[in-house]
């Protein structure tokens, strides 16, 4: 497990959802780049944006954050 890495499937939710960056960010009170910076790992959001982030898509924050990478879409399905 790398050190301080925060992995997310926010754009996963997000094209779920069809909302632009710039949707989610105006929905949260945050600018549009901070979604990209979470989307590509470069930033690791504070607990209160986080649990604010699962709350929007309403979802238990561990189906949008973890420690470890995620499964590929579909792997879970072929065990």
């Amino acid at each position: 497990m790398a050190d301080g890495v925060v992995y997310n499937r926010i754009a996963v939710l997000r094209a779920d959802r069809g909302i632009s960056r710039r949707e989610l960010a105006e929905a949260l009170g945050v600018h549009y780049q901070t979604i990209g910076y979470l989307e590509r790992g470069e930033y690791s959001p504070s607990l209160h944006l986080a649990l604010r982030i699962a709350e929007y898509f309403e979802v238990p924050i561990e189906a949008v954050f973890s420690l470890r990478p995620f499964p590929r879409l579909g792997s879970e399905a072929r065990k």
